[in-house]
């Protein structure tokens, strides 16, 4: 066939040419490393949420409603836990923080507010400064400050919401409390989410905590998004410090088992080094950036390129034992693996690519990367790793290099071949009902997989609250960073009813000035939704409206004018808004009306509480139903939202995926196995151990309550890359060798030859990848544990479930000579005659 002529020609030059491959493939090498230093970094959750309706409307929101949204300025919360934090002490303790960081210049600090300053203007209502506030708390009694705190409770709706869910209004006390502090950043420059890796808060937050600090501060725990984005840049830094020794050790001491010889073993490290740096090196000059997402590419360079090279040298061993020539045994090796390696490389790369029909940025990119990188993987290992090999032995013919071991894995009279065989045994034996036993597993599998969830939060990207004992007891550098940011998230969601996490927003675009607009605004919270805090049966919201009662309440004039305007006598005006709106927007009320409206009064915001407890799907559903009860143009929007609505896309990037990936694997494997082997049925066979690996991962993602989350989002792709991977060199050594001997030898000589190689592979993989299970970053924890079992479900699925499949394809195509040919199952052979026969 036409494909034979390609790979005589690359045989020649392997063998031939072989000094003038490993010249050119070094070459290569160093230009592509050229690139590395161009790799820029991404990380957080914000390289996800780009171009979603609900984030670009967050983003119009975050751009247009200030000063709250103003893209200029920063927060840092002050969390203050005591016994009281309503007494006397711990409102001075509260009031000196703010005033300590008020007086830092270099902390670009413009406002701070807090239930204490809200106590303190209760005892004087002419206290606006800091200073003053702390001199009216100092002359207070304590019943006085019972007192003005209760009359807060009452008077202040703000005031509640900065204390903890345990608020006794009657005793005027609570646990714990919120202060925010307001920062201004250079011009331009958004303070950011903390999710992207980087904040111009980092720095500030950071002096901002050692000023509290070196105070009597009463507990006092500073949080915002500086915090975290400098918490999202040291975790995976320090996930690669604690696993990359781990697994270099694992693959260190399984390659030697695998090798049992130094040379051998250095070439294969090498030909990984390359596979990483042509990838990487790949990445810098091509401008992806390097994300979360990515960490994934290259422990799948390591399982593919680790599974060529063992079976490269394998295969090349199996030859040379017969006392075939260095050149000989080359030859038939990669006549073999070349093609085995393509077919590998064209399945894996269509696993890897059906991540490009995906709406998230980062595993598109993932998609791409690992595609390209698993091709380069193909290049090196199937043609400058021979090309090595075949000089490294020339030399070895000439020179005195210790040779320790040439023999293969899996050779007959080893104690690993009669475990090899064991799915042989059971297909000589009972094949069908092998067969049927698997079947019912991979149904029950699917079905139950059918439960996943998925998750999309800042939690998939930070580390646990505790990390086990063993990892805080390392010694330097290999000790984690101290992370407080999931502690803090969690006591926040724990102890306050209301938190920048239980909010939800309908951002509404119409001409506010029309008359029924502000009705629309007030009635669209009748009736709320179960997700929706209640009060007197409305949502509990802010909005335009909630502005203009509140300033009706303290400005008698402009009370008269709202009620003149309004029809219905429920305190919302109904005609000559922008006449409402000018006189609010020049009152002192102008600084919190702009966070609800703007200045050309066509855009508006609705904020409404929701409770804590509810799902971010729940949350995410009643509020596009609010929305969609408006009549203007209004779209729910709010980081609930936004990670509901990446976490929606997740689950079906990864259904998409795994149905391109198993269908167009498929169609691959068909369409290659007639056109090399006339056996178009033995794609079939080849798919089978990949479904049965997924069913089996997916059931045991739920097992482990494993979600979908940004990284293990791939994982039912990346099982179809590293399955095939593993079926292929069973199913294509197994057509190699039925050419020449009955269906039992031939699958004798496949476990035994390239299962030994597969399991090599396996070791090495399975505990070099598995050891990112001891990661501080979750997600790379959760997807190094599923890479490891998918690579040992591909192993135990391709030895135990092919033979037993191959009996049964034997039976079904090759049973009837005439009816093979008539069907058309391509190359058969005929029929062994029996006596009688003519």
């Amino acid at each position: 066939m036409d494909y034979q002529r390609y790979i005589d020609w690359a045989d020649d030059r392997i063998v031939n040419d072989s000094r003038k491959v490993v010249l050119v493939f070094l070459v290569v090498t160093v230009i592509f490393s050229a690139g590395l230093g161009s790799v820029s970094t991404n990380s957080g959750t914000s390289q996800f949420t780009t171009d979603l309706p609900a984030e670009e409307a967050l983003q119009e929101v975050n751009d247009k409603f200030s000063p709250t949204f103003s893209p200029d300025t920063g927060s840092t919360q002050l969390i203050q836990q005591e016994n009281n934090v309503l007494s006397k002490p711990a409102l001075l303790r509260m009031l000196r923080s703010q005033h300590r960081l008020e007086q830092h210049g270099q902390l670009r600090v413009t406002s701070t507010s807090s239930a204490a300053s809200i106590v303190a203007q209760q005892l004087n209502p002419e206290a606006t400064t800091t200073e003053q506030q702390i001199y009216a708390v100092e002359s207070a009694t304590s019943g006085e400050i019972d007192a003005a705190a209760r009359r807060a409770a009452e008077q202040n709706p703000r005031f509640e919401s900065l204390l903890s869910k345990d608020f006794n209004r009657k005793a005027a006390s609570a646990s714990a409390t919120i202060g925010v502090v307001t920062h201004e950043v250079p011009a331009g420059i958004s303070s950011g989410s903390g999710q992207g890796g980087s904040s111009p808060l980092t720095s500030i937050q950071k002096q901002a905590g050692f000023t509290v600090a070196s105070a009597d501060n009463g507990g006092i725990t500073l949080f915002g998004s500086g915090i975290v984005a400098d918490e999202f840049s040291n975790v995976v830094g320090d996930s690669l410090i604690l696993t990359v020794p781990a697994a270099v050790l694992f693959i260190l001491f399984f390659l030697t088992i695998a090798y049992r010889d130094l040379a051998d073993m250095a070439l294969g490290l090498l030909a990984l080094f390359m596979a990483v740096v042509w990838t990487f090196g790949f990445m810098g000059l091509a401008g992806i950036p390097f994300s979360q997402m990515l960490i994934a590419v290259p422990p799948l360079l390591l399982a593919v390129g680790i599974d060529f090279g063992i079976h490269a040298v394998n295969r090349y061993r199996e030859e040379r034992e017969t006392g075939a020539s260095i050149q000989q045994s080359m030859r038939i090796t990669t006549d073999q693996l070349l093609v085995a390696f393509f077919i590998v490389t064209g399945t894996t790369v269509i696993g890897f690519a059906a991540n490009l029909t995906s709406a998230l940025p980062p595993i598109q990119d993932f998609g791409y990367v690992a595609s390209v990188g698993i091709i380069f993987t193909f290049l090196i290992f199937g043609v400058f790793l021979p090309a090595a090999k075949v000089e490294l032995d020339r030399l070895r013919q000439k020179y005195p290099i210790p040779t320790f071991s040439e023999t293969p894995l899996g050779a007959e009279d080893s104690a690993l071949s009669g475990v090899l065989r064991g799915g042989v045994v059971i297909a000589n034996r009972a094949p069908v009902i092998f067969l049927v036993l698997i079947l019912v597993s991979t149904v029950g599998a699917s079905y139950y997989a059918t439960g996943v969830s998925t998750s999309f939060s800042q939690e998939d990207f930070l580390p646990p609250e505790e990390n086990p004992d063993f990892v805080e007891a390392l010694p330097e550098p290999f000790a984690p960073s101290e992370y407080t940011v999931t502690e803090v998230t969690n006591f926040l969601d724990d102890r306050f009813d209301t938190t920048q996490s239980s909010q939800a927003t309908v951002y509404v675009e119409g001409p506010m000035r029309n008359d029924a607009a502000l009705e629309q605004i007030y009635r669209a919270g009748d009736n709320p939704p179960d997700s929706f805090v209640r009060e007197d049966r409305r949502a509990d919201s802010t909005s335009i409206v909630t502005v203009i009662q509140d300033r009706a309440a303290e400005d008698p004039e402009f009370r008269r004018m709202v009620e003149r305007n309004d029809r219905n006598d429920n305190g919302v005006p109904d005609d000559n808004l922008e006449q409402i709106y000018e006189y609010l927007l020049d009152s002192p009320a102008r600084s919190t009306a702009i966070e609800y409206i703007t200045e050309d009064y066509r855009s508006a915001r609705v904020v409404y509480t929701v409770e804590s407890d509810a799902t971010d799907a729940e949350v995410t559903e009643d509020t596009r139903s609010v929305a969609d009860d408006f009549r203007y143009e209004a779209t729910a929007t709010g980081s609930i939202i936004v990670f509901q609505a990446v976490s929606d896309l997740i689950l079906e990037s990864a259904i998409q995926s795994l149905a391109i990936a198993l269908v167009g694997s498929a169609l691959f494997l068909i369409l290659m196995y007639n056109m090399l082997e006339g056996r178009p049925s033995l794609g079939l066979v080849n798919i089978i151990p990949v479904v049965v690996t997924v069913a089996w991962l997916g059931g045991t993602m739920r097992l482990l309550s494993i979600p979908f989350n940004a990284l293990t989002a791939t994982m039912l792709a990346i099982t179809i890359g590293l399955g095939v991977d593993y079926s292929v060199h069973v199913t294509h050594r197994f057509a190699d060798e039925f050419d020449e001997n009955d269906l039992e030898t031939a699958l004798d000589l496949t476990v035994r030859g390239t299962g030994g190689a597969l399991f090599g592979s396996m070791l090495t993989t399975t505990f070099g990848i598995g050891v990112l299970g001891l990661a501080v970053f979750p997600a790379i924890g959760q997807f190094g544990i599923l890479t490891a079992m998918s690579i040992g479900y591909a192993f135990l699925a391709s030895i135990l479930v092919i033979p037993s499949a191959l009996v049964v394809w034997d039976r079904v195509f090759n049973a009837d000579w005439s009816v093979r040919g008539v069907l058309g199952f391509g190359r058969s052979r005929p029929p062994t005659p029996v006596d009688g026969d003519d």
